[in-house]
């Protein structure tokens, strides 16, 4: 009973918090638990922090115009004063007293209901409770860090974070129906797969079911390549079913074929489903949630600044939420003062239209041809030389005057397989194209969508679709995380400007047609012969109003992806250079092809990289046929090497990407790195 009264405490005083702020649209904050972090631990002086598990509610109104864009917000039900009710997990850690703070929150943009960036940054495992926090750097620092559902479709379990969305209707109640498309490639043979995405678990989380399992509109089919020929699947091989300890049942989140599908095939399913989810909500509910903190003195966890950070998928929304005009409220303030979004690529993704699917991705095998890599992709307005149309990624920002500062940041993984190259350069491929003044790109060269564990391997035990042909790249990212935060926190609170861009240029040759890519000719080692492309997709007549019509969608030409140039040891050029890179001892590429064991092995894998290490000396190098020269070639010894590493460390603070703090521990991992590769002395 203490507890129960304890909570309706919370409850009550938060709902009188919330209204106290005249159309925060934060509506309350349930809070459903809080403590300390590791028994009330001081964080230098930040303090004590606490934890604080909840969910928050909201309401907005479809007439504002700063909710207009979100798709079937009118058809979604109203609340006797004609708002959209909807709500969402919120987590956070803030100081115990507020006033220890640095006054800023780093909020992450959920990927599909997780919390990465105490791993990414402090060294944490989100898995204990005791080493969640890692070093505890963010603590030290003294920010808030904060997480909210914004993703409608994922399953009920684990920790995540989730947004209840509200459905759509036509008028009177009347049921929404329209076309849903799935695609898969097994790394397996498999007897049957989820409709929704396999990166949301084994069930695909709360995929569309399909509403009517025998409609002549389902349909199957299946294909070699991203833009092979499809070839339709008899309806009498296949059904929408699971199996069930071995028995076959009728479940219309799955489909079934006869025969099992095969590993490294494309299979495509189109079906008819019913009752979208008002997908732009999870938008909305982001801006609000952050507008709630930052203007209003009596929230949860008040911030003065707030900082928002997005990876892979969310860093995609970030993108999308800057170009759809989010980042102002409802009263047309400012929400987010500085982003960074890593790994984004070009995209943007499913995040606010009818029937939207918000995991999908575009990957080298799968999630191809949704509304992800579309145009435009520069920050400042470009022109599509195939329409005509001209347009900028912030341009709704720009006319709201709510345009943050911020890093678009991109590893070599993403100009192979996210077009990371469109966001500096024409559509047509020919000229470079600079950011704007509040802008920053930063390649972060040698790495991979997220850094494989040291000593890499091939593939990661219990995940058959890492099964590469090449060791993973093992490249660490944390280092250059921990100095952007610092670089963008300076950069809002004092105006002092973050480095230069970084990134390869046409101009330099840096940034090049795959025709001219040069990689060293490595025994063993395959190359690619494609990058992902980004294409003219026309889903119908209704799609500028959020609507599919044409599921698959006419493909039309690509536009011009270009990847980074190599030195003569195959690292890429035109980046921001790992000591890894300026004093190496392997190569460390953005891509890596499908094992044979996985099917499709000429093709690329998703979001890995590869660990190509040198010979250890010239009779090694000469025997295997390597053009790379040899450890011994390269380093008198283990303490030349280090020293050329200590330097490229410090350049690397010189230039502000790396904290002198972080010293020590890059030079660690530099000697383990030789003690591996080459073998202690």
């Amino acid at each position: 009973m203490h507890a129960l009264r304890q909570r309706l405490v919370w409850v009550l005083t938060l709902m009188v918090f919330c209204a106290s702020t005249a159309d925060a649209h934060v509506t309350r904050v349930e809070i459903l638990s809080r403590e300390d972090v590791q028994g009330g631990r001081a964080f230098g002086l930040a303090g004590a922090y606490e934890r604080i598990l909840g969910r928050v509610y909201f309401a907005v109104r479809p007439e504002n115009v700063h909710n207009r864009q979100i798709v079937d917000l009118d058809k979604a039900p109203r609340n006797a004063q004609g708002e959209v009710e909807f709500s969402a997990d919120v987590y956070l850690y803030k100081p115990k007293d507020m006033n220890k703070g640095n006054g800023a929150v780093l909020f992450e943009v959920s990927n599909r209901g997780g919390r990465g960036i105490l791993r990414l940054v402090d060294g944490g495992n989100s898995s204990d409770a005791n080493g969640e926090f890692g070093d505890g750097f963010l603590l030290r620092e003294g920010y808030t860090i904060a997480w909210l559902g914004w993703q409608f479709d994922l399953a009920e379990e684990g920790q995540k974070v989730r947004l209840s969305a509200p459905v759509a209707h036509d008028p009177g109640g009347k049921e929404i129906r329209g076309l849903v498309r799935s695609d898969f490639t097994p790394s397996q043979k498999t007897d049957d797969m989820p409709l929704g995405h396999i990166m949301l678990g084994p069930s695909g989380g709360k995929s569309y079911p399909a509403d009517d399992p025998v409609s002549t509109k389902n349909i199957l089919t299946v294909r070699d390549t991203p833009e092979g020929a499809r070839q339709s699947i008899p309806r009498s091989q296949w059904s929408f079913a699971h199996s069930v300890e071995d028995k076959l049942v009728a479940n219309p989140h799955f489909i079934q074929l006869d025969g099992g599908f095969l590993p490294g095939k494309i299979y495509e399913v189109v079906y008819e489903a019913k009752d979208p989810a008002v997908v732009g909500v999870g938008l909305a509910a982001v801006r609000d949630f952050l507008s709630y903190l930052k203007y209003d003195p009596q929230a949860t966890a008040p911030a003065r600044r707030v900082y928002a950070v997005g990876i892979s998928q969310s860093g995609r929304f970030l993108r999308h939420f800057l170009y759809q005009d989010f980042n102002a409220d409802e009263q047309g303030r400012q929400v987010m003062d500085g982003v960074i979004a890593h790994v984004a690529g070009a995209g943007r993704g499913s995040f606010n239209h009818r029937f939207a699917q918000p995991s999908r991705d575009a990957q080298p095998m799968s999630s191809i041809f949704f509304p992800t890599d579309v145009f435009p992709y520069t920050d400042l307005p470009e022109n599509d030389p195939e329409t005509g149309e001209t347009a900028g990624l912030l341009d709704g920002a720009g006319r709201s005057h709510t345009a943050p500062k911020i890093f678009f940041t991109n590893t070599s993984y993403e100009y192979w397989g996210r077009a990371a190259s469109l966001i500096h350069t024409s559509a047509d491929g020919l000229k470079d194209a600079p950011p704007g003044e509040n802008a920053r790109i930063y390649f972060l060269a040698g790495l991979q969508h997220f850094s494989a564990a040291f000593p890499p391997q091939k593939a990661t035990t219990g995940s058959p679709d890492s099964a590469a042909q090449q060791r993973h790249n093992p490249n660490p990212i944390q280092w250059f995380w921990r100095a952007l935060i610092t670089d963008m926190d300076q950069w809002v609170k004092d105006g002092t400007a973050p480095p230069p861009n970084v990134y390869p240029t046409i101009v330099d040759n840096a940034l090049v047609p795959l025709s001219k890519w040069k990689f060293p000719r490595i025994p063993g080692v395959r190359t690619p012969h494609d990058v992902n492309l980004a294409y003219h997709l026309d889903f119908g007549s209704q799609w500028k109003s959020g609507i599919i019509s044409n599921e698959p969608p006419k493909v039309g030409k690509p536009f011009a992806v270009l990847v980074p140039q190599t030195d003569a040891d195959g690292n890429d050029l035109g980046g921001v250079r790992l000591p890894e890179l300026q004093a190496p001892l392997a190569t460390y590429t953005g891509w890596n092809l499908r094992d044979p064991s996985i099917g499709a092995p000429d093709r690329r894998i998703s979001f890995l990289g590869s660990f190509l290490p040198f010979a250890g000396d010239a009779a090694g190098r000469e025997k295997s046929g390597d053009p790379r020269p040899s450890i011994a070639e390269r380093y008198a010894s283990r303490e030349q090497y280090l020293g050329k590493f200590a330097d490229a460390a410090m350049k690397l603070i010189r230039d502000r990407f790396l904290l002198r703090e972080d010293l020590p521990a890059v030079l660690e991992r530099g000697r383990r790195e030789w003690d591996e590769i080459v073998g202690g002395e």
